[in-house]
């Protein structure tokens, strides 16, 4: 009998011993499957848009003001919605990923891919893995649809320019090889120059957010935002207008006719994106 006993003190004694390692084993082995399925699930950094929309309402023939403000709105608001969306995706990720480097966790193989990938798609040079989270974060934000919404307008004329109706550029961005747009017809001689033809409307919105997103002349835009990041403000569009001097010769001037235009059709952009939400 005694025998049996502390053959069962032992098996006991065993268990408790055992039992805490095989418990935490189970636990790693879980968080590695909760971790890959997070890794897995980082968003593609190259991806088309969700619709390709190629035909354009003719706005010219739209009378009255407001219901073509209406109209203009309704029609580039989804496509700033998607592509804003997308890009808060990406900080989610980005988030994550920085905070995982700053508990000192190894990054996996398809989480330094996907940095890299990002990387390239926003200019970043910074290699080093902290710097070129920072960067990437920097540029990888949302621009406001109001914003967005009112450059539309002020540079396609409320979607009636030529470059608009026959480019499907709304945002007046140029090309340097010949043939890829349309050439302006008051272009100096000697400029090469032309006003980007695009595909559809979406991948004209997600040209001019990946512009101003990563091109040097912008950088103050950037950085005032990553400041109202900082400090937990809104991302205002007449905040971000100051941002802009580059975007016109006209400098001051188009800052101000921006931000008069933002103060007008604030109310209708709200309207309009009521309608789209309810």
């Amino acid at each position: 009998m005694n025998w049996l006993f502390r053959i069962i003190a032992t098996l006991v004694i065993v268990i408790a011993v055992i039992y805490p390692f095989y418990e935490q084993i189970e636990k790693m082995e879980a968080d590695t499957s909760r971790e890959a399925t997070v890794t897995t699930g980082l968003p593609a950094v190259y991806v088309s848009p969700a619709t390709t929309t190629t035909d354009l309402p003719d706005f010219a023939s739209i009378r009255d003001i407001t219901e073509r403000k209406k109209t203009f709105f309704a029609y580039l608001l989804p496509a700033i919605h998607e592509e804003n969306q997308r890009i808060e995706e990406q900080r989610v990720h980005l988030r994550r990923i920085q905070e995982k480097q700053r508990l000192g966790k190894t990054l996996t193989n398809r989480e330094k891919e996907w940095l890299n990938e990002m990387a390239n798609f926003y200019r970043v040079e910074e290699t080093q893995r902290k710097g070129q989270i920072a960067d990437l974060l920097n540029r990888a934000d949302i621009i406001p649809d109001t914003l967005i919404l009112i450059q539309a307008a002020n540079e396609s004329g409320w979607g009636t320019s030529r470059f608009a109706t026959d480019a499907l550029n709304f945002f007046g961005q140029w090309c340097w090889t010949q043939g890829c747009g349309l050439v302006p017809a008051a272009r100096p001689d000697g400029q090469v120059y032309e006003v980007r033809t695009f595909e559809s409307m979406e991948a004209s919105v997600r040209s001019y957010i990946r512009n101003l997103n990563t091109h040097f002349a912008y950088s103050d835009l950037r950085g005032i935002r990553s400041e109202l990041r900082a400090n937990n403000d809104d991302i205002s569009s007449t905040y971000l207008t100051q941002g802009l001097l580059s975007y016109s010769e006209r400098g001051e001037e188009y800052i101000e006719e921006l931000n008069q235009m933002i103060r007008i059709n604030r109310p209708i952009i709200l309207e309009v994106q009521e309608e789209i939400d309810s």
